[in-house]
C-alpha cells in the first residue's frame, strides 16, 4: 500500500475507535492497555519534573558535560519519585513524569517534588559546580521546577506496533506540565488548588509555617489558582 492511502486508512480506522473504557486498580504499563481501543480511567497525581535552561546549559558547556547534567537531574528525579511511591510513565528530553496513586498520592507527589528541588540545589549543583571548569567559569545555575496536579486522567496507547507508547488524556498531566514550565526561581515547586486543598500538614507547613503561596496562572485560556514553594525537603 502506497504511504498516502496507509495514512488515510489509519487515521479513519483511528478516529472511528470506540474505546473500551476500564478503571485502574494500578498504575498502568503499555503492556496493560490494548493499542487499538484500550483505555484506562485513573485518579491520580501527576508530578513533572523540569531541568530549567537546558539549551544555556548546552551552549555554555561541552556536549558531555550537559548530558552528565541532565542525566544526574533524571537521575535523582526517578529515585526519589520512586522513592515516593510513585512510577515513572514518561521522559521527554530533560523532563521526566511521575505517576502516584492512593489516599496519599497528593502529598507523596509534593514531597518528591520538593526532594527533587533539594537533591538539584544541595547535590547536583555544587557537584557539576566543582567538578567542571565550564559549569564554574560561566557561573552556570542549575536550575528546575516541579508542577503537580490531580485529577481523573485516562491512559491510552498511541503509534504502530513496536513503536508506541501511553499518552495520558485529561487536565492533570496537561496542568502538571504547565506548572513545571514556570520560571519563578527561588520559586521552584508549583501545585494546582486541587493538590493544595488536601495536603497533610508535613507538606503544607515548616515549623507551623505554610510553605506555599497562591498565585495565578493561564491554563487552556483560563486564569487558573496554584500555590508555589520556595522550599526544600531534605532526603533521609
Amino acid at each position: 500500500m502506497a504511504l498516502k492511502s496507509e495514512l488515510e486508512t489509519s487515521v479513519e480506522a483511528i478516529l472511528g475507535t470506540a474505546f473500551k473504557e476500564r478503571d485502574g486498580q494500578k498504575i498502568p504499563t503499555s503492556a496493560d492497555v490494548s493499542l487499538t481501543d484500550g483505555a484506562v480511567k485513573l485518579d491520580a497525581a501527576f508530578l513533572y519534573a523540569d531541568l530549567a535552561g537546558s539549551g544555556l546549559i548546552a551552549k555554555q558547556c561541552p556536549w558531555d558535560t550537559t548530558a552528565k547534567i541532565i542525566r544526574a537531574y533524571l537521575d535523582c528525579a526517578t529515585r526519589i519519585i520512586r522513592a515516593r511511591g510513585g512510577e515513572i510513565r514518561s521522559f521527554d528530553g530533560d523532563r521526566v513524569m511521575g505517576v502516584f496513586i492512593g489516599d496519599a498520592k497528593r502529598s507523596s507527589a509534593v514531597k518528591a517534588a520538593l526532594q527533587i528541588q533539594w537533591a538539584t540545589r544541595h547535590v547536583i549543583e555544587p557537584a557539576a559546580t566543582s567538578r567542571f571548569n565550564s559549569v564554574k567559569n560561566n557561573d552556570v545555575k542549575i536550575r528546575q521546577a516541579c508542577g503537580v496536579d490531580v485529577g481523573t486522567s485516562r491512559a491510552v496507547r498511541a503509534g504502530i506496533r513496536n513503536n508506541n507508547d501511553l499518552i495520558w488524556i485529561g487536565r492533570p498531566p496537561s496542568f502538571a506540565a504547565k506548572l513545571s514550565d514556570i520560571r519563578e526561581y527561588p520559586y521552584c515547586t508549583f501545585i494546582s488548588g486541587d493538590v493544595y486543598d488536601r495536603l497533610n500538614d508535613e507538606t503544607k507547613f515548616s515549623n507551623g509555617t505554610n510553605m506555599w503561596e497562591n498565585r495565578s496562572t493561564k491554563f487552556a485560556g483560563i486564569d487558573e489558582m496554584c500555590y508555589r514553594s520556595s522550599y526544600w525537603w531534605e532526603p533521609k
